[in-house]
């Protein structure tokens, strides 16, 4: 099974620099934990959208730029604070975090407007980002020998598993919570509370060293054992997460548009649709070659294009949910793999960095489409904004395609090359 080279944490002066055994499971399970409920959070407000847009009367326009605000203040935290654990550590990174994350969640609850749904979400944004990748660190630091890839593989379900739980209790709570815009997220906030405690009493996986300051400069530091597997699959992350951006932001406005009479529930479900889906073949495809699982999700994202578009045809909600489910298996072998291929053999001082720069290119690739959708169906309709979100994303599931092939053709002539 192709998986991340098995590394023990780095060892230092500093009493927690190697955990023992026995609270390394319950630093791992936290550490998951905590990766998982930042998405949740992240995604909760995606069955909320047409009680905003109905209460507020919002836009598609408007709703995309609430979901893209998000994203790009978590990729300027990314930018900034991504390497910043490994310089202070995990623990007060992660703390504090979790700490405006609670506090972004109060926000929401409060909302009254778009400027506070975006003001709030802009908050959530900036924590997520900061604790992202130090987390996902955190979780490669406490990799166990005798259990090699499990990190990596964490790092791939869990935040697709967080994003499926938010969009469900997120979506009955609309159903059966008195007040589903404030529950779940005072529920989230509690969590992140509890969290930022836990991380309190954790035992430090990183070494700190100097140097926290200078590392606060926006910058992208990808190393170069890490930078030729991230060209090769970066299209196809730009692909998935593109997509996964269009179901979580205008998701409900599409079934709305193909089935008027839906319940509002329905909305909400074809994005958990998609994230489920999306967890599920993370697990079945762990034992998959990396660049198999990258390739045969990049297949996937055509016809999924293809049936979502059907929907709009006269196929119905069938074919939104099937092509919502096709998405995410293209999201979850795409995800998984191009993490494996590209955290492959790091040291632990580049595990937070170049999980920030995967990450910057993933919610690049979610916000900024999302956005320019929306744009284009303020102008032109949510049909034919559909119909070219999908081609694009079809055409570069073709090109990522074509780049793992050169890619794996130049790994097989440079092992061959390399025989004796």
């Amino acid at each position: 099974m192709p998986a991340v080279t098995p590394r023990a944490p780095a060892q230092s002066g500093h009493p927690g620099a190697r955990p023992r055994t026995a609270g390394r499971a319950g630093s791992f399970v936290l550490d998951a934990s905590i990766l998982a409920a930042l998405l949740a959070a992240s995604s909760a407000p995606t069955p909320l959208y047409p009680r905003y847009q109905d209460h507020w009367g919002l836009s598609a326009l408007t709703v995309t730029v609430v979901f893209g605000a998000y994203a790009l203040a978590l990729l300027v935290a990314l930018l900034t604070t991504g390497s910043l654990s490994d310089h202070l550590g995990r623990r007060p990174v992660l703390a504090g975090a979790l700490v405006v994350g609670a506090a972004s969640m109060v926000l929401l609850a409060s909302a009254d407007g778009a400027g506070a749904l975006i003001a709030a979400r802009i908050l959530q944004g900036a924590a997520t980002g900061a604790a992202t990748s130090a987390a996902g660190a955190a979780l490669l630091d406490l990799e166990d020998p005798r259990r090699p890839g499990r990190s990596a593989l964490t790092n791939g379900i869990a935040p697709v598993v967080g994003m499926a739980a938010g969009v469900l209790a997120s979506t009955l709570l609309v159903q059966v919570a008195p007040a589903p815009t404030v529950t779940v997220y005072l529920v989230l906030a509690v969590l992140f509370a509890a969290q930022a405690i836990a991380v309190t009493f954790t035992a430090e996986t990183a070494r700190p060293h100097a140097g926290a300051l200078r590392s606060l400069r926006p910058r992208l530091a990808v190393p170069p054992s890490a930078r030729r597997a991230l060209s090769a699959v970066g299209t196809a992350v730009v692909a998935i997460w593109a997509l996964g951006g269009f179901y979580s932001s205008l998701g409900p406005s599409l079934v709305h548009l193909v089935a008027p009479g839906a319940p509002q529930a329905a909305g909400g479900m074809v994005f958990f649709t998609l994230t489920a889906a999306a967890a599920l073949t993370v697990w079945t495809s762990r034992r998959t070659a990396a660049r198999t699982a990258a390739t045969g999700g990049s297949l996937a994202v055509v016809p999924a294009a293809a049936l979502t578009l059907s929907g709009l045809h006269g196929a119905g909600l069938p074919a939104v949910y099937g092509g919502a489910a096709l998405a995410g298996v293209a999201f979850g072998a795409v995800s998984q793999g191009a993490l494996r291929m590209t955290l492959a053999s790091l040291g632990a001082q580049d595990r937070a960095a170049t999980l920030a720069a995967y990450y910057v290119l993933s919610y690049l690739s979610m916000s900024l489409p999302a956005i320019a959708a929306g744009a284009a169906t303020q102008h032109y309709g949510l049909r034919a904004a559909s119909h070219v979100y999908a081609v694009a994303a079809a055409l570069l599931a073709v090109a990522a395609l074509a780049a793992l092939a050169v890619s794996g053709r130049r790994t097989a002539h440079g092992a061959h090359n390399d025989l004796p």
